[in-house]
């Protein structure tokens, strides 16, 4: 091949590359300007948000007041001896069930007994006094009526009469003051109830009302359950005792995972708690089961009324912010709006709508984190707000108590 051929296919291998080069050069250039171009767009929109939702429906809402309570038996009784002795007897298991009048202790009554003798005896000779003198005094009287005797005989024995009367009375009230304490010796249950553990064994000598006494009785059924409620919630629960209504309570265990028993409200305290702005109500428990023990820490829940044909969303659908209490309502063209709303009871997972929501209006209920007025949405589901389950059972909710709910925990 000649110098000039060689020299031509140099200069085409070379004006190929550079051809390839270029055209490289130009498609990354076109890749920038279409991504630079692309992103901003996507930067300036509205990126649609998938959410979840629910229609408003209605049913039925109960306005509870949740509270910490203490079961508060209805009796507690300290038995103390009456007098002083020696213990000679304990009639009674550590733990046992009595009833009232049932046996528990014996004082030794010996020497009671001998004091009544002697009062006895007293009375004996003090009889025989008042006899003599009465007889005296029928002897004066005809005397005294034939002018026999100076005035002043027949006066005096009256007064001897009178004296020796007292003094029988005395005796007598001596000998009933002694039976009483014999009486005393035979202690006995003063109330139905379980007696505790045993705070003094036989041999001991007891003096009159000395601690901590022989043992304590505590009533177990029926029992009351005292607890407070705040006073913000105490006017319905007012109205509704003064009408004469019989306001029922459930109670649950410490941690809200049991329900233990049922009552009814029966009584509230005569004035407020100015420390904790409370007032003390008291539930009284059947507790035939003896579900619930005096002492015990328990959750209460009054159910103060039920609300009927309530718009009931649920309730993560209700926020608050800067609006008040609001919603996002979702649109027909598949935007959401902020929706004021005035919230009312609620149940832990609905929640009652009073104003500004009406039955069959959509809510988001999740994937509210970067939403706003007028957002793009996609619902990925809906579902009804379950019309008529709010009212169907009055079990606690463990996943935690509502920002808008009516229930209102307090310490006792």
């Amino acid at each position: 091949m000649s110098a000039d051929a060689a020299k031509v296919s140099g200069q085409r291998h070379k004006g190929r590359g550079l051809l390839i080069a270029v055209v490289v050069i130009v498609a990354l250039v076109a890749l920038i300007v279409v991504h630079l171009l692309t992103g901003q767009k996507t930067r300036n929109g509205n990126p649609v948000q998938v959410v979840s939702a629910a229609q408003a429906s209605q049913g039925d809402m109960p306005e509870i007041l949740s509270a910490l309570g203490t079961v508060t038996p209805t009796a507690t009784v300290n038995v103390l001896p009456q007098l002083s002795g020696y213990l000679t007897e304990v009639g009674y298991q550590e733990g046992q069930d009595v009833v009232k009048g049932q046996f528990l202790a014996q004082i030794d009554p010996r020497q009671y007994e001998i004091n009544k003798q002697q009062a006895e005896a007293q009375l004996a000779k003090d009889q025989a006094s008042l006899d003599q003198a009465r007889a005296d005094l029928a002897r004066y009287t005809q005397l005294h009526e034939q002018k026999s005797i100076a005035e002043q005989t027949y006066t005096d024995q009256k007064f001897t009469v009178q004296q020796d009367e007292a003094a029988v009375k005395a005796d007598k009230a001596a000998i009933a003051q002694y039976e009483l304490d014999l009486v005393y010796c035979h202690i006995t249950a003063p109330v139905s109830g379980r007696v505790g553990l045993r705070l003094v064994d036989p041999g001991n000598y007891v003096t009159q009302s000395s601690s901590p006494g022989i043992v304590t009785i505590t009533t177990m059924k029926p029992t009351t359950v005292q607890f407070t409620v705040p006073q913000n919630s105490l006017s319905k629960v007012l109205q509704r005792v003064g009408s004469g209504d019989k306001l029922p309570v459930t109670v649950f265990n410490s941690d809200n995972s049991k329900q233990l028993a049922t009552g009814t409200l029966y009584a509230l305290s005569n004035q407020m708690a100015t420390s904790t702005g409370t007032v003390t109500l008291r539930a009284t428990i059947p507790n035939d089961d003896e579900a619930l023990f005096p002492n015990e820490f328990v959750n209460v829940q009054l159910l103060v009324d039920t609300l009927h044909n309530a718009v009931l969303v649920p309730t993560p659908a209700v926020q608050s912010g800067a609006p008040g209490d609001y919603v996002y309502l979702v649109n027909d063209d598949q935007t959401v709006s902020v929706h004021k709303v005035t919230p009312g009871p609620s149940d832990g997972k609905h929640t009652v709508i009073l104003q500004g929501l009406s039955v069959g209006q959509q809510v988001v209920t999740d994937g509210m984190d970067r939403l706003s007025d007028g957002a793009k949405i996609r619902v990925a589901s809906a579902h009804p707000a379950a019309a008529g389950s709010a009212g169907a059972s009055h079990a606690p909710h463990e996943g935690g108590k509502s920002r808008h709910a009516a229930s209102a925990t307090t310490s006792s």
